[in-house]
């Protein structure tokens, strides 16, 4: 084969190759996440595509977008063609939270459609072991004894943040805020001492609950949680105002048509029945969903009116 012949037929094998990849790609369902890979929220989104691949029938695959709060990946998902093959897997944060947090934003929430939740987890008040306080009658004492109370979140603005601020609001508690940039060094601190406690996703914590690391002592939920079944939820402690709940769901651009998002609202809930999915709510702690679209919009629409009313009465606000 001449040297000229050769290469003509390595760029066309070439050409054919990327043609087929592309052929392929095209054929798949992309799921974009706004957290790095090897945390929850990127966890339940691979159970979940392997889960969901088989029932649209074709490869499902997760792009982990993190940075800037979750702006990167909404506004690669807002800037996809709405044809129902890419979806933007989000936590509360990024479609409720920030909307009443920043003064401006890279994306409009408006720019999705909600699809369905798939999962929940309520927050927790997990007190430090080291704290010496068992109970959250003992951090009340501790708070009005001047001695102060240290409360750790992922940082301002986030889930754990609203929790705490709640917590402050309701029941009057004098608890010193300390933002972390991130639940892992929250959660270690806490462990540590260095703070008396965390408010945090039970999914999260679950290990250093079981463990005895921490201590759980309320949970911000209307009921008590099947995977700490004898800690008491804030409302029975006499606060029903301290309600935080994170949930993850999963969004189609602005454009989507109705029948592609009823597709996806059928594939995602059928997938989160199955075995493997039902397997890792048990272990997580958290609880599985499946709403309609009409229900998410709801829920989404209810949370993103809560904590704009709590960032604003409380007067949070974030360096932009």
């Amino acid at each position: 084969m001449s040297k000229k012949l050769f290469i003509h037929s390595l760029t066309a094998l070439l050409l054919a190759t990327a043609g087929s990849a592309a052929l392929a790609q095209s054929g798949a369902t992309r799921i974009v996440v706004a957290f790095p890979p090897g945390g929850p929220a990127d966890t339940l989104a691979r159970v979940v595509a392997n889960e969901v691949a088989p029932i649209l029938g074709e490869n499902v695959i997760v792009e982990n977008k993190p940075g800037a709060n979750g702006a990167l990946a909404a506004n690669e998902v807002a800037r996809s063609n709405p044809d129902g093959k890419t979806v933007f897997l989000s936590s509360t944060g990024a479609i409720a939270v920030n909307p009443g947090l920043y003064n401006k934003l890279t994306y409009d929430p408006a720019d999705f459609v909600p699809v369905t939740m798939l999962i929940a987890t309520p927050e927790v008040l997990a007190l430090s072991a080291k704290s010496g306080m068992e109970s959250f009658e003992d951090l009340k004492t501790q708070a009005s004894s001047g001695n102060g109370v240290t409360l750790a979140s992922s940082g301002i603005g986030s889930m754990p943040h609203m929790a705490i601020a709640q917590l402050t609001r309701s029941t009057g508690v004098d608890a010193l805020h300390v933002p972390y940039s991130g639940a892992a060094p929250a959660i270690n601190d806490s462990i540590g001492g260095q703070v008396d406690g965390f408010f945090g996703d039970i999914s999260g914590l679950l290990q250093f609950l079981k463990d005895g690391r921490l201590k759980p002592v309320g949970v911000a939920s209307q009921k008590r949680s099947p995977a700490l079944p004898d800690v008491p939820t804030f409302s029975e402690l006499g606060y029903p105002d301290v309600i935080a709940i994170n949930w993850y769901g999963v969004f189609a651009p602005k454009g989507t048509p109705a029948d592609a998002i009823n597709h996806l609202n059928k594939a995602f809930n059928k997938a989160m029945q199955t075995p493997k999915v039902q397997e890792y709510v048990k272990s997580t702690g958290v609880e599985s969903f499946s709403t309609t679209p009409e229900e998410f919009a709801k829920m989404v629409s209810d949370d993103s009116a809560k904590w704009a009313a709590l960032i604003e009465a409380e007067n949070i606000t974030v360096d932009e």
